[in-house]
């Protein structure tokens, strides 16, 4: 039987620059002020909001502090407050903006429990739509995203920068 090819060309950049990544990309990418270039759509006094550049589905976000720890143990209380807080007010932008009839919220806390960043810890916000489970991850191992990361960029931030104006 013949194998069919899927192309995922934009994978590509994933698999090949991951191992080689130097430092730390939540550490890094908040000091560069490059913020729609580096995917970051908000920013709080203790954390920030950075669309994942390699999504599980569109409006894919992390919630990240920006001390460089690896646990919730090595967070202040300060800091763990706000780590929730900015994940509930990320889960609200994306109801208005995206209107997902669910949500995957969690961590990956450690190598074998799937973190890709283990020493930086961040929670992920995942969207869901309902179908939006179909053949082409279980059949191709490939997800289709039906719009840029850019794109989805420009539809959140302008309702985060309203959220933490009103935070500030």
């Amino acid at each position: 039987m013949p194998f069919k090819i899927l192309w995922a060309p934009w994978r590509l950049t994933y698999v090949t620059t991951a191992s080689q990544q130097k430092g730390c990309i939540f550490c890094e990418k908040p000091k560069e002020q490059s913020d729609r270039e580096n995917l970051i759509v908000a920013r709080f006094e203790k954390c920030f909001v950075i669309l994942n550049a390699f999504p599980y589905n569109n409006g894919h976000l992390m919630v990240v502090p920006y001390r460089h720890v690896p646990s919730l143990l090595d967070l202040a209380d300060e800091e763990l407050a706000e780590l929730i807080k900015v994940t509930q007010v990320a889960e609200g932008v994306l109801r208005k903006v995206l209107n997902p009839q669910g949500f995957n919220i969690g961590m990956n806390l450690g190598r074998c429990a799937g973190a890709g960043i283990e020493d930086h810890i961040h929670i992920h916000i995942v969207p869901r739509w309902n179908g939006d489970t179909n053949f082409m991850p279980v059949i191709g191992e490939t997800k289709v995203l039906p719009e840029l990361l850019l794109q989805t960029y420009d539809k959140l931030k302008p309702l985060f920068d309203e959220v933490v104006g009103k935070t500030s």
